[in-house]
């Protein structure tokens, strides 16, 4: 038996664990059961062969063993293209779509964790071979609680203050606080959105925030969260019903008009909150701003 045999089950095992600790199944119900996350464990266990093996190959001075890693990162790079045409084409049929911002994230995301496997292959292997095992398991859950920390990514309620407010008609215009959503004409659309409907003001933290939730694919997604874990009181055809999002242009706030099957104020505050701030969305002005002032601009 070799004497790379043991750290190299360790590392792979170590990549394993990782990969079903980020894998999970929550109220999206992406990546489906059971078979979508059987493609996710078949990647992972790839991805945490490759870590594993890097290091004997590295010690062994194998570079035609190390040049695999390029062609695992090419590989990836497919699970990104694989994952998102599964949700566009997924996406049609949703009665609140997810949108091309969100569905790019998820994208990314399924990518990342899979070098994230990598690392933690690479590096429990690493210190199981320098180090005693007691410290190879310590490297191992310092390697699990940052893979975690960076698959959670941001939450909107970071950046954003969330209240309930009532939806109201001022005429024929819905209002969301002060915040104009949509025209309904008939009468019966106006008395099923008063009973029905849930409205919601996001207030900015800051001026980056206020760009960032001005974003129409983050707004996209709150929609769709929301419709998702508390339902959605509409079926095709019938725009009126349809969940929107508007910004207010004096101050940035944005206006959310909800129709769901389960109307639970706190539910709905909770499930906005934990709305993952899109990587593609994200603005930093004030940040340019600051660069430019330190250049004399």
């Amino acid at each position: 038996m070799s004497d790379y045999t043991y750290p190299v089950l360790f590392g792979m095992g170590s990549g394993i664990f990782a990969r079903l600790i980020m894998l999970r199944t929550d109220y999206r119900q992406y990546p489906t059961y059971l078979h979508g996350k059987i493609i996710h464990l078949a990647l992972g266990f790839i991805a945490s062969a490759l870590g594993a093996i890097f290091v004997p190959a590295l010690i062994e001075e194998n570079i035609t063993a190390i040049t695999f890693l390029t062609l695992a990162a090419s590989q990836f790079r497919e699970v990104r293209n694989m994952e998102r045409n599964t949700l566009v084409q997924l996406d049609r049929y949703e009665l609140v779509s997810r949108g091309n911002t969100y569905i790019e994230g998820i994208a990314i995301a399924f990518e990342s964790r899979n070098y994230l496997v990598i690392f933690t292959a690479i590096l429990t292997t690493l210190s199981y071979m320098l180090f005693p095992f007691l410290l190879a398991v310590f490297v191992l859950i310092l390697c699990l609680i940052g893979s975690r920390i960076l698959m959670d990514g941001g939450k909107l309620k970071d950046i954003v203050e969330i209240s309930y407010v009532k939806p109201h008609f001022e005429g024929e215009g819905l209002y969301v606080d002060n915040i104009y959503i949509m025209n309904i004409g008939l009468t019966e659309r106006r008395e099923e959105i008063l009973k029905y409907g849930m409205g919601f003001i996001l207030k900015p933290k800051n001026f980056n925030a206020r760009a960032t939730i001005a974003n129409l694919g983050q707004r996209q997604a709150i929609l769709h969260d929301v419709s998702t874990a508390l339902g959605v009181y509409r079926d095709s055809g019938t725009p009126a019903f349809v969940p929107l999002a508007k910004r207010d242009l004096d101050d940035g706030r944005v206006g959310v008009f909800i129709l769901p099957q389960e109307r639970d104020v706190e539910k709905a505050i909770e499930v906005i909150g934990n709305t993952p701030t899109l990587e593609n969305a994200i603005r930093l002005p004030t940040n340019r701003q600051t660069e430019e002032k330190d250049r004399g601009i």
